[in-house]
């Protein structure tokens, strides 16, 4: 049994393929998913921690592509729609491009169709509303084809980009302090001092100086970089630990403000 490390988003980007959503991670964050103008082009859902000016993080993953079906297994949408169920917020973009096959209200009414039918519980998530590609279309108006939506953006010009990272910000916010209360306080003290894992909700927090500079690195949505922190945090026994503490693979693991999954090496490719 070990710490794993996959990092958990706190925002997925959903929407039908080619909507936008790998471009506009590349501009919101470090990220840099493949980009090409045909469906599917996303196969394994791309990180990234975008940084506001204050100072406070949050990860976004551009999930693969979601077709109508998907919660019946179509277009490989069991194995995309899995990644969104461990974000906080879903962030929606709608195609506003005219050559769109689709109207935004239809994609919209198509994808919370697909969340609900593979999870009802989706829905009820914190859910910021976007029109995408927005350089495409002529006008201003908030309200396209029926749909209110929170925000329009083009990854392309830039326009609504920063209040996007501003909008789901808040909505990350709301939904960490939504996050129900510890119903116990199991504290496991280790040989080797200098941190400590804390029953946290449903899953652990490792606190302590030293666990939180093993993750300290630059941009954990790299794959060295995430192999470089499971070492440091090896070295320090984080996962006997967690282990002696009662940890069962897929119990999330925050250390500091991130946010990751426990897992064994027979659990490890099917939660990848």
């Amino acid at each position: 049994m070990k710490l794993e490390l996959k990092l958990m988003a706190d925002v997925a980007l959903v929407g039908f393929p080619n909507v936008g959503k790998s471009t506009l991670i590349s501009v919101i964050s470090a990220a840099k998913p493949k980009i090409a103008d045909y469906p599917f082009t996303t196969l394994e859902p791309h990180l990234g921690v975008v940084r506001m000016d204050d100072g406070y993080e949050y990860v976004v993953a551009d999930i693969p592509g979601l077709i109508e079906g998907a919660s019946q297994g179509r277009g490989l949408g069991h194995r995309f729609l899995r990644h969104i169920e461990r974000a906080r917020v879903l962030c929606v973009l709608l195609d506003l491009a005219p050559a769109s096959e689709l109207a935004p209200a239809a994609q919209l009414e198509v994808l919370l169709t697909e969340l609900e039918a593979y999870q009802p519980d989706l829905l009820a998530r914190e859910r910021v509303v976007v029109g995408s590609r927005a350089d495409l279309v002529e006008g201003d108006g908030a309200r396209d084809d029926g749909v209110q939506l929170d925000l329009r953006v083009s990854a392309v010009t830039g326009a609504g980009v920063a209040a996007l990272k501003g909008r789901l910000a808040v909505a990350v916010r709301a939904a960490r302090a939504a996050l129900p209360e510890p119903t116990q306080f199991v504290v496991h003290r280790p040989v080797r001092a200098g941190y400590e894992v804390v029953r946290e909700g449903r899953g652990w927090a490792v606190e302590g100086r030293e666990a939180t500079r093993a993750v300290g690195l630059s941009d954990l949505t790299r794959a060295d970089a995430l192999e470089e922190a499971h070492r440091r945090l090896h070295r320090l026994g984080v996962d006997k630990a967690l282990a002696r503490a009662g940890a069962q693979p897929g119990d999330p693991v925050r250390i500091g403000s991130l946010v990751f999954e426990y897992q064994d090496d027979e659990d490890r490719e099917a939660l990848t």
